[in-house]
């Protein structure tokens, strides 16, 4: 049975109660870390424009509780975009399967289409109409 280790849990319980018992239920299908819940002015503010388009207040990762999450398939590979988009998929289908709409940000318009984003963020996702 996968676990979440005792930071990814720290970061989890940082965010919405919703994204929460998402990725709870993600952690039984398949294992995954949660890389950031909440983020501060400063951690908003320090992160490079290549990591985010956004600068404080203006990310879901700035509220409290966070409504974005930024979590990875375990382990962590960056480059590998396919793993990526499975694990999209299995997240943004248990948030259906429980009433939760979720963005990726491999699919920032949520039109299915993902080779049409001009900034890709594979780690990140966000309640929507939050």
């Amino acid at each position: 049975m996968n676990k979440f280790s005792k930071q990814s849990a720290t970061r989890l319980a940082s965010c919405h109660p919703q994204l929460q018992k998402v990725f709870t239920k993600v952690l039984e299908i398949c294992d995954c870390s949660i890389l950031c819940g909440h983020r501060t002015e400063e951690e908003q503010n320090a992160l490079p424009s290549s990591n985010t388009q956004v600068r404080f207040p203006n990310s879901k990762h700035n509220s409290v509780p966070s409504k974005a999450v930024d979590a990875t398939p375990y382990p962590y590979d960056e480059d590998d975009r396919e793993r990526f988009s499975y694990f999209a998929g299995i997240v943004i289908g248990v948030g259906a399967s429980m009433g939760v709409a979720i963005r990726w940000g491999g699919d920032w318009d949520r039109d299915n289409e993902l080779k049409d984003n001009s900034f890709d963020d594979l780690m990140h996702f966000e309640l929507v109409g939050e």
